[in-house]
């Protein structure tokens, strides 16, 4: 299942993406490789490529430290919801039509 990123692997994963593209970029200059579209996009897609490993490295190794994340799943009926945390559904939705009315 999809699961979001952790906040340390969007941090990492940003600054890895921006010194990789400074470095590629610097190395096609010193190759001889004229600055236009291709070059930019293999770029891109480097630094992206490195980018995306260093962030499922940060995941892996803070799994291994502090253990596999629970996985919560947010339900999308409301009547369930209400009833779990103790109210009648019907009366909230009442309560909601009187309070709009006024």
């Amino acid at each position: 299942m999809f699961t979001l990123p952790s906040f340390w692997n969007l941090i990492i994963s940003t600054l890895v993406f921006f010194i990789a593209a400074r470095y590629l970029q610097g190395y096609l200059e010193k190759r001889g490789l004229a600055k236009g579209m291709t070059p930019s996009i293999l770029v891109f897609i480097l630094a992206s490529g490195v980018s995306w490993g260093s962030g499922e490295i940060v995941d892996w190794t803070q799994e291994k430290i502090q253990g596999p994340q629970l996985v919560v799943q947010a339900s999308g009926d409301l009547s369930q919801l209400l009833t779990m945390i103790g109210q009648e559904p019907q009366a909230v939705i009442t309560k909601l039509k009187e309070s709009g009315s006024k």
